[in-house]
């Protein structure tokens, strides 16, 4: 089965405003979290591909890194804009299912992978994956890749479940931790700090914080 997981990526010297850090930190720490994630993925046995959707200069360079597929987004109008340009790659190189993630949860393992997608039903199914606050959509599995349409910043979570289940009796909601921690503001950003998960990775991004 191919599974592609779909990134999409914001210029990093634009994303991040709620942390009240310089443009060179922002970019810094956007670059230590996304290519944690590409990372994960490209050693994950179920991935075939990984698609960053962005026109950061950054991102495009780690996803070469990596052996990912950057998908040029130069209007970079939202979230739900990029991922239909990379459902249009997908569907016209025969992909079978997708995974989005966002930029910025480092803390990713490839079991949490694993775990995902032992809840997948064939042909058809939506796996939803909510953030730590149940606002947003931190994994979003699909299958066929056009199942439904996606509504990130719009209270995702809930309006993907009940998009899901219009579309689909096989739905499932999974809570995975690693996978929950993401980082709009500097309380999800210390909270991930706390956490006992990547050592390597909390270090990286103190060092960007000094």
């Amino acid at each position: 089965m191919k599974i592609a997981a779909i990134i999409p990526v914001k210029t990093f010297s634009l994303a991040k405003t709620r942390l009240s850090l310089s443009t060179k930190q922002k970019e810094d720490l956007c670059k230590i979290m996304l290519e944690e994630i590409v990372y994960t993925l490209s050693i994950s046995p179920h991935i075939y591909k990984t698609i960053i959707v962005t026109k950061e200069k950054g991102a495009i360079e780690i996803g070469r890194k990596y052996n990912a597929i950057s998908i040029i987004d130069n209007d970079e109008k939202n979230v739900n804009s990029a991922i239909a340009l990379a459902d249009k790659y997908l569907l016209e190189n025969e992909f079978d299912a997708s995974i989005i993630f966002p930029q910025d949860i480092p803390y990713i393992k490839t079991q949490d992978i694993d775990f995902i997608l032992n809840y997948m039903t064939p042909p058809n199914f939506a796996i939803v994956v909510p953030s730590r606050r149940f606002d947003g959509t931190n994994a979003l599995v699909r299958m066929p890749i056009n199942l439904m349409t996606t509504h990130y910043d719009e209270d995702s979570y809930k309006i993907h479940m009940n998009t899901a289940k219009e579309v689909t009796r096989n739905v499932a909601l999974v809570f995975v931790k690693r996978i929950m921690l993401d980082v709009d503001n500097l309380e999800d950003l210390e909270f991930l700090l706390q956490q006992n998960e990547k050592p390597e990775i909390a270090k990286k991004i103190k060092d960007v914080l000094d």
